[in-house]
This record gives C-alpha cells, sequence and structure tokens, in this order.
C-alpha cells in the first residue's frame, strides 16, 4: 500500500508482531502534547495514505495506551476511506482522571487495513423473520 510522508518526521506504521492485525502508528510531533482529563486533541501522524478500493482503514486504541494511560481514539474507531489522501489525524481522548502527555514518535494508535461491504439500501415495509426477532440488548446471554 502506498503512504507518503508528509513530514520528515513521520515514522512509517509499524507491526509489533509477525501476526499482528494493527499496525502502529505514531505521533507527529516537536514538542510533547499535554492531555487534560476528559479532554481530546488531534494528533498528526505526518503521513497520507492510498487506502486500496474495496478496502478502509480503522483506526483502534493501542491496548497498552488505553490500559495505562487512559488514552484512546474519542470517536472509538476512526474510519479512513480509500478516496481521502489528507493526514492520517487521531482524536485521542483522555478518559484517565491525570494530565496525560504524548511525546513525539510515540506510538499512539493502531491501523487495521480491512475489506468491506458496500450495500444498496432498499426500503422495504417486511423483513425476513428469525429466532431472535427483534430482541436487542443483553437478548442472547444465558438466563
Amino acid at each position: 500500500m502506498k503512504i507518503k510522508k508528509l513530514n520528515e518526521n513521520a515514522v512509517i506504521p509499524t507491526y509489533g508482531t509477525e501476526y499482528s492485525a494493527g499496525a502502529d502508528l505514531y505521533a507527529c510531533i516537536l514538542e510533547d502534547i499535554t492531555l487534560e482529563p476528559g479532554k481530546t486533541k488531534l494528533i498528526p501522524t505526518g503521513l497520507a495514505m492510498e487506502i486500496p478500493v474495496g478496502y478502509a482503514g480503522f483506526i483502534y486504541a493501542r491496548s497498552g495506551l488505553a490500559s495505562k494511560k487512559g488514552l484512546a481514539p474519542a470517536n472509538k474507531v476512526g474510519v479512513i476511506d480509500a478516496d481521502y489522501r489528507g493526514e492520517v489525524m487521531v482524536a485521542l481522548h483522555n478518559h484517565s482522571n491525570l494530565n496525560q502527555t504524548i511525546s513525539a514518535k510515540e506510538r499512539i494508535a493502531q491501523i487495521v487495513i480491512a475489506p468491506f461491504l458496500k450495500v444498496d439500501f432498499e426500503e422495504t415495509e417486511e423483513l425476513n423473520d428469525t429466532v431472535r426477532g427483534d430482541n436487542g440488548f443483553g437478548s442472547t446471554g444465558t438466563k
């Protein structure tokens, strides 16, 4: 997949292990950024991507950053469409009660490149019946 550095300090995403699904995204900043409790800041990666048609980039939290610092993407999962060519940014939110610091080239999120289905929505008056029907939240748990 083609990737373009928009900033000479940008770090190309890396996979932590041979079987990692997500590649780490790095903060492309010159100075530390402090996130106050309950606040969100856009953190640049310094990268633009050419995601193949039929795929999207899904930005997820890094489990270590979320569990140790309480930092995770504000929108829970970011979506980068195949036709987007701008800088990949991570809206990082501080869920903790403490100020948290992001340093230059720190791993701030992970990106998973995955295929998706695009469907045509067809309005209808009736849907096929299923065993579950319209039973929602918590309805599939044990009784």
